[in-house]
Order: structure tokens, then sequence, then C-alpha cells
């Protein structure tokens, strides 16, 4: 009895060891168990210079461009210019056949000096005998009404005193009369030889005119048939060959400045309604890394195309050794804002929730992430701009801070 008494103190001890020593265990392990990290990768914000680019593709254009169509039509005797061929303004391109138009405007020439001749003619004649005869009678005829109103202001003055009779009165009345009707008469024949010479230089002026319009007319045409060009730049195209029929309002060349080219491209009118005249641009030919052209904004059009609710942007740029080529596709940058100190971390840092909020996960001195709320600004490149909550020197995960909860620790 006594012996299994005491298996029975020795199995209860033995429990009761175990028991304790399992309640010991499970206590330290819980006291010493090391908090979790999460590996990620880190990044420092910084201040950095910041641009906001648009982007866009584009055509290219040139500066200038004509299209040379003849005004007459007549076949082409020679032309001095080829394809490739470099010009400026007033330079002789082609020469149309004028033998007769040559004619034409010998013979108004001739007309002209004709016209001319006769209206100096006209114009320098000495007066004619009769006009100068009618003006000697004009003055004879006011001398003699002068002394037939005196005589009769005389015998009127007389007459009123009763020194004189009524019918002497009467005879320096009539005399009046009769002076003042010879004035008059001799006045109007002078006038009326007047205009006969006025309306002879006239006529004389009239056919000097109408002979000159009608040899400008025939200088022009002659003018017509000598094609010269109206800028300085390259023959381009040239369809026709000497003896072929130019025909009027059809292109015979064409003439562009490559000296410069404008890259027309389309964007929508939110990203439009940045962009200023005078604006720093980049002109890129895709694939050829090294073909590109610095220029500016010139044209910004305030009106969107209907079809596309797009605005019209050029950009135009120098083109010194012609490497650009006038039709080709081209990419576009243009930078609309500029700031020199700006607030960056990684694009890659900043998570975007379900609401459209931005945040980041900024690592703290204790290597704990936590996340923050942010605003952003300018996304150039790999780097977005910070503009609310950060500062620089700030650690912020650049990579894993996706479903990273807050208050997590990190090791990077």
């Amino acid at each position: 009895m006594s012996n299994r008494i005491k298996r029975l103190s020795a199995s209860a001890g033995v429990i009761a060891v175990g028991l304790a020593a399992l309640s010991i265990g499970c206590g330290g392990r819980g006291e010493s168990e090391p908090e979790a990290e999460v590996t990620v990768q880190a990044a420092t914000a910084h201040v950095t210079r910041l641009e906001r680019v648009i982007s866009a593709q584009g055509v290219l254009y040139p500066i200038q461009q004509a299209s040379i169509v003849p005004k007459i039509s007549a076949p082409v005797a020679k032309f001095y210019v080829n394809r490739g061929s470099r010009v400026h303004a007033g330079d002789l391109l082609a020469r149309l056949e004028n033998r007769d138009l040559a004619a034409s405007a010998t013979e108004a020439e001739g007309g002209y000096q004709q016209a001319q001749a006769a209206y100096n003619t006209a114009t320098q004649a000495n007066i004619p005998e009769e006009e100068l005869k009618s003006e000697t009678d004009v003055e004879s005829a006011r001398e003699a009404l002068a002394a037939a109103r005196q005589l009769y202001d005389s015998r009127k003055r007389l007459f009123q005193e009763g020194a004189l009779a009524r019918k002497d009165l009467d005879q320096a009345s009539v005399g009046l009369a009769q002076a003042q009707s010879q004035y008059d008469v001799a006045r109007k024949h002078l006038q009326a030889l007047k205009q006969t010479r006025n309306d002879l230089l006239q006529n004389a002026e009239g056919q000097l005119t109408q002979a000159k319009g009608r040899y400008l007319a025939a200088q022009a045409q002659l003018n017509y048939s000598e094609i010269r060009s109206p800028i300085d730049g390259v023959v381009t195209d040239r369809p026709l060959y000497p003896g072929d029929m130019a025909t009027a309002g059809m292109p015979l060349m064409t003439i562009m400045d490559l000296s410069r080219v404008v890259a027309r491209t389309y964007i929508p009118a939110v990203q439009s309604a940045l962009v200023k005249v005078g604006d720093a641009a980049t002109i890129r030919v895709p694939g050829e890394p090294g073909l590109e052209a610095k220029g500016k904004v010139t044209v910004v059009s305030p009106a969107l195309d209907p079809n596309s609710t797009t605005a019209q942007v050029w950009v135009e740029a120098p083109n010194p050794h012609g490497k650009l080529q006038v039709g080709s596709t081209v990419q576009v940058a243009m930078v609309v804002e500029t700031i020199e100190k700006a607030l960056v971390v990684p694009a890659s840092a900043v998570v975007t929730g379900a609401d459209g909020t931005a945040s980041v996960m900024v690592i703290s001195s204790d290597n704990h992430a936590h996340q923050t709320d942010v605003e952003t600004g300018i996304h150039q490149g790999n780097e977005i701009q910070i503009t609310r909550s950060l500062k620089a020197g700030d650690k912020v995960v650049s990579e894993g801070a996706y479903g990273l909860p807050d208050g997590t620790k990190v090791k990077y």
C-alpha cells in the first residue's frame, strides 16, 4: 500500500514538473519572439529642376512654300533650274515662248510714244491768235463799259439837279446798255475759246493715258513669260520639261524655304490650355537619336478641330543643314512649365487609392513605414513632384509599398 502511494506521488510530481516546464517554455517563447520585417527598396526625397513637358506627334512643313503658277499659257522655252537647285527671291527660273507678246509690247510702246508727243505739243503750244484777239476785245469792251457807266452816272446826277434834259440821260442809258452787251459777248467768246483749248488738252491727255495703259498691259503680259522666284529656297518639284505646255493656273514648279521647319501637331484641349506662344520645344525624329532641333511654339490655335476636339499647335525650329525632312513624322516635346526647386520622389513610390488619393510610405528613424497622404505635381521621367506632406531628406519606400500595412517594420 505504501509502495503504491509512493508511485502515485512520484507520478504526480513528474506531471507537475512537466506542466511547469511546459508553462515556463510557452511563456518564454511569447516574450522573446522577434518582430517581423519586410524587405523593401527605399529612396530619398530630394530637390531638383523639373519641367512639365507635353509630347505629341507632328508632321514637318517648310517655313515658306511657293507653288509657282504661270498667268499665261505658253510652251516652256527654257528652264534655268532643276530639282534641288537653290534659288533666291527674284531669280529667273524659266522662260515661256513670248515672241508674240514681245511684238505686242513693241507696238504698244510706239503708240505710247506718239501719244506722249501729241500731249507735249498740245501743252507747250502758244496761245492761238484768235484767243489773243478775243482777250483784246474783252479788254476793250471792259474799258468801253467803264466809260459808258461813268457817263451815265454823271448825266444822272446832272439830271437830278435839273441841269440836264431827259433825252440826254436816256441816250447815256442806251449807251451803257450797248457797252454792257458788247462786253458780255466778248467775254463769252473768250470763254468758249478757252473751253475749246481745254477740251483739246484733255483729249490729248486721255489719249496719252489710254496709250500708256495699253503699253503697260502689253509689257505685263511679256513679263508674265519670265517666271521668277518669290522667295529664297530650294526647288522641290518641277513636273514639266522644255517644250511642254505651261497652262495658266497649273503649278509649274514648287519652291520651299527649308532653312527653318514647322512641326504641326494636335493636342487635347486640356493640354493646349497650358501651351503658350514662345514656350521652348524640341523636335525629334523617331529612330534617329541624334536628329533633333530646338525651337519654340509659334502658334496655338484658339479654336478646336470639330472632328477631333483637339487644338493645332505649331513648333518652329532652325534646319540649317536640311537634315529634318519636310513631310516626315516627328515627336514634339513642349516645355510648358519649369520649376527650379521641386521636391521629387520616384514615381513608383506613389500609391494611388481607389478614391484617387495619392500616398507614400515614409520610413521613420526606427525603420517603420507609415502611410502618408501627399499631393503630386509634375511627372517627369521616373520622378514625380510632391507638393505636400514631405520634405527633402525624407526616406520613402520606392518598391514594395503597395499593400504594405501602416507601421510595418522594414529593412532596405
